[in-house]
């Protein structure tokens, strides 16, 4: 099938959502900044990309992720206005727009790493919307910097397209090198599966890297090598580090739960409320 074109300025999405700018092309959706004649605003789009409209699992994935971000009123996960339909019967998220950027691009290949403040009060603000999300029934299972945008000190966790309830999962659903082990093999997978991917990005924003991105290695990498402890890249308090270590530990039930995890931030940052 040829690649069909994102759509382009002044075209509609959905009936009163015009096209600004088209932002990101991913594996099956297209993002938009795109103007809302309802809201007289900015809003954030997502849509099925249209050389896969014919695709209803697609399609099926996108309205899940809408729905859930519906039911969500959380500080720090992004938020959602509405489930519009395109002219060709897809559903067309529509989220706010969001002044910051992307912790990855923060981070920016290593360039920048975090203070221990900001690290502390990044877990704080993660433990905080994961484990609303849990209680929800919900994982996430997908937290990597490219999914947590940083807006004036505050972080916003995106995408929840493969969030699902815990239980038994297929193996590799999930972005490669970024799933908890029991994630990437398949399984039984829960809240400890979220655990690690906080100490993950917490780890990548602490040292500029990430541990199981190796040269050489295959995309399941964390199913055979355990992350070096985060103080030998970078001196840390050992609450932060015990925290993040603990994380990244290949059994899920070594992890510290997340009000654990909570616990040890505090203590390594001496502010409960970020």
């Amino acid at each position: 099938m040829t690649e069909a074109e994102p759509l382009r300025r002044g075209q509609e999405l959905a009936p009163g959502y015009a096209v600004i700018e088209h932002i990101r092309r991913g594996e099956w959706y297209d993002t938009y900044d795109a103007w809302s004649a309802q809201r007289y605003s900015r809003c954030f789009v997502k849509a099925v990309r249209p050389d896969l409209v014919d695709d209803r699992e697609i399609s099926e994935s996108l309205a899940f992720e809408g729905k859930l971000l519906l039911s969500c009123t959380h500080p720090y996960i992004v938020r959602a206005y509405e489930i519009a339909e395109a002219s060709d019967g897809t559903p067309v998220l529509i989220m706010e727009t969001l002044g910051g950027a992307t912790l990855d691009s923060l981070l920016d290949d290593g360039k920048r790493k975090l203070t221990v403040q900001e690290l502390g009060h990044l877990g704080l603000q993660l433990c905080s919307a994961i484990r609303y999300l849990h209680d929800r029934g919900y994982l996430h299972l997908d937290l990597k910097p490219g999914n947590i945008i940083a807006e004036f000190g505050r972080a916003r966790v995106l995408d929840l397209g493969l969030a699902r309830p815990p239980g038994q999962h297929r193996g590799g659903a999930g972005t490669p090198r970024c799933m908890a082990p029991e994630q990437a093999r398949g399984g039984l997978v829960g809240p400890p599966a979220d655990a690690w991917g906080i100490g993950l990005v917490l780890y990548e924003s602490a040292t500029g890297i990430q541990p199981f991105d190796v040269p050489g290695t295959d995309e399941f990498s964390q199913l055979t090598t355990t992350a070096p402890p985060v103080r030998s890249a970078r001196r840390l308090p050992k609450p932060l580090a015990a925290g993040i270590d603990g994380c990244l530990r290949p059994r899920p039930e070594q992890r510290p739960t997340l009000q654990r995890l909570h616990e040890l931030l505090v203590e390594a940052t001496g502010d409960e409320n970020p």
